[in-house]
């Protein structure tokens, strides 16, 4: 297949020297639950090796730690052990020889859901279950014996190298700040021994697995902390790192403790990755970006700017296995965008469930979900063109049946459509293009303005019937509801309705938020700005003070109404959102509850 034009940079291979990367595309680390489930490895084969046929230069699993006390489930010290990871080295090597796989070493230090936990020192992080044990000298060479052991078990198992993480509060990085290493000897105190750890294990492990053998390291380039690193330390530990014998430095963007958001769908496309070009400047290794990089157009320009040598796409290579491939052969309109939702990804691998995807259910069901074509085909109706209806209707359609999709509405995309107007939720806008796309290539008969019944669908004789209606808004009984000064959510989006100057919104779901976040916001949309972004969230790009947002002050535009946003339990406002979405209630926020008839209040001027 020749190169084509559109994307020359993601599509050129990377010398390293001993081997070479197809292209400049690779799907990050993205622990799945599947490393620890039961016949879980058979099932990552069929995972990963639905990515590589997808076009993807090279893979990073999920993180898998050197022992037991590194707290993640899956590890890798045994031949046995080593065994079960063969399994998906070969699969992926026999789908595509061309494509590198690379297993990440991941020790989560304090953040290690087991008694056992290790750091430093004693420090319990804010998020951690158990407050860890201090390494001792003894505890600390064990430590290093182990990830280079656990390397060299990587290679016997077939993988072309391995990712040592160093950032996100796990064990490595909590050497690095001063908050978490209040030690006095030769590994803490000033800088050169705080990096110590970090740098020894990448001299150990480069040591037990040759030259001939990928060795990435994954630095926090900007902590998104309080007190984090400084330019000048990120710069020390990666020129350091480098000469331990990294062949590729991987920047990351946050510790999971810090409020600013990196990942979700409010944050810009690419916001990230001028820190990554930063840093660039000052090594000669590659360097990967990551974070919101979703469509190929994205990587490409991110690689022309300079930013970087290699892009990172993990959730959407969930969202589409072959974002890449489609992108070689022109299909762009048929990407499966990823839209950062972070619902069947981020949320689940954090609660310890199972991780997919919400706009791709196949994800991580590989074995289980596919799509075959239909024995004996039928003509189908679907009434709704929701996101249920619209996936019901074109993977029948895939399939091989005769689809008929009716809509009530003039568009396609139900509720999507209120979600896409929400400042933040612009990438919405994705999933419904996909669907567009999808119905004209699988054929489904699309009627918009056009509301069925019973008898009208009896009449037109078809074999099944599938009712995707979606939900009608709940309407509390409560006196006054009646009155003109109430409205229904979808009014509001819709701006159907005029809203006042103060504001009660009753419900502190998600749809709440978003309908207090649309009502209060003013200006640019903070997610199609990376500026407005970065001072909304407090983090200065420009000037790298420790962490990135050290002594900044979050500035955000001043709204034209306030807004009440009540809810009837006593939890903290936002409690019930997803994990990787939800963030800490503002220092101002004045909380009340009540029994389940009451509402208590929560009152915020946005």
């Amino acid at each position: 297949m020749t190169q084509p034009t559109r994307y020359p940079l993601l599509f050129a291979p990377l010398d390293l020297g001993f081997t070479q990367l197809k292209n400049r595309a690779i799907m990050g680390s993205m622990h799945t639950g599947l490393e620890e489930a039961e016949n879980g490895f058979p099932r990552l084969a069929a995972y990963f090796g639905e990515r590589a046929r997808g076009g993807v230069g090279m893979i990073i699993t999920g993180g898998i730690s050197p022992n037991s006390e590194g707290g993640v489930g899956a590890k890798l010290q045994t031949k046995e052990e080593a065994q079960q990871h063969r399994v998906v080295t070969d699969a992926v090597h026999a789908t595509a020889p061309d494509v590198k796989i690379c297993m990440q070493i991941l020790h989560m230090g304090a953040l290690a859901h087991n008694p056992q936990c290790v750091a430093p020192t004693a420090v319990k992080s804010r998020i951690g279950s158990f407050t860890p044990r201090e390494l001792d000298e003894d505890g600390i060479e064990k430590q290093l014996a182990d990830f280079a052991h656990c390397a060299a078990m990587a290679r016997q198992s077939g993988y072309d190298g391995v990712e040592i993480i160093g950032s996100a509060g796990y064990l490595l990085s909590t050497f690095l700040v001063e908050k978490t290493n209040l030690r006095c000897d030769q590994w803490g105190g000033p800088f050169e021994n705080r990096m110590r750890f970090p740098v020894e294990v990448i001299r150990r492990v480069r040591a037990a697995v040759g030259a001939d053998f990928i060795l990435i390291f994954r630095i926090s380039a900007m902590d998104m902390l309080e007190d984090g690193m400084s330019w000048d330390e990120i710069l020390i530990l990666a020129k350091a790192v480098e000469a331990a014998g990294a062949n590729i430095i991987s920047t990351h963007f946050t510790w999971h403790e810090a409020n600013v958001p990196t990942l979700a769908t409010m944050v810009p496309r690419a916001a990230f990755t001028q820190v990554t070009g930063r840093l660039r400047k000052a090594l000669t290794v590659p360097l990967i970006t990551s974070n919101r990089i979703n469509m190929p157009d994205v990587a490409e320009s991110v690689l022309a700017r300079g930013d970087a040598d290699l892009i990172s796409m993990a959730r959407p290579m969930l969202a589409d296995p072959e974002l890449i491939l489609k992108a070689q052969q022109g299909r762009e309109d048929e990407i499966n965008t990823c839209i950062a939702c972070n619902q069947a990804c981020l949320d689940h691998a954090f609660s310890a469930r199972m991780t997919s995807c919400l706009v791709n259910p196949r994800a991580c069901h590989e074995t289980e979900l596919n799509y075959r074509a239909a024995p004996a085909p039928k003509r189908l109706a679907v009434v709704g063109a929701g996101p249920a209806g619209l996936a019901y209707a074109t993977v029948a359609a895939q399939r091989g049946h005769k689809v008929t999709l009716f809509e009530a509405a003039d568009e396609i995309g139900g509720l999507f459509n209120l979600a896409k107007r929400i400042p933040g939720k612009e990438e919405f806008h994705e999933t419904l293009r996909y669907y567009r796309r999808m119905i004209e290539l699988h054929g489904v008969e699309l009627h918009l303005n056009t509301r069925v019944d019973a008898a009208t669908l009896r009449a037109m004789a078809f074999d099944e019937v599938i009712i995707a209606t979606g939900v009608e808004p709940r309407r509390p009984l409560l006196e006054g509801i009646d009155s003109p000064k109430v409205v229904s959510y979808a009014d509001a989006i819709l701006g159907r309705k005029s809203i006042g100057k103060r504001v009660a919104v009753m419900g502190a779901g998600g749809i709440g938020f978003d309908v207090a976040e649309l009502i209060s916001h003013t200006g640019v949309s903070a997610s199609v700005d990376v500026k407005v972004f970065a001072r909304e969230w407090g983090i200065d790009f420009e000037n790298h003070p420790r962490g990135g947002v050290t002594g900044v002050q979050p500035q955000v535009a001043a709204a034209s109404r306030t807004v009440y946003l009540m809810q009837r339990k006593t939890d903290a406002v936002g409690k019930g959102l997803g994990t990787d979405n939800r963030m800490d209630p503002p220092a101002d926020t004045e909380a009340a509850g009540g029994a389940d008839d009451q509402w208590g209040r929560v009152s915020e001027d946005r």
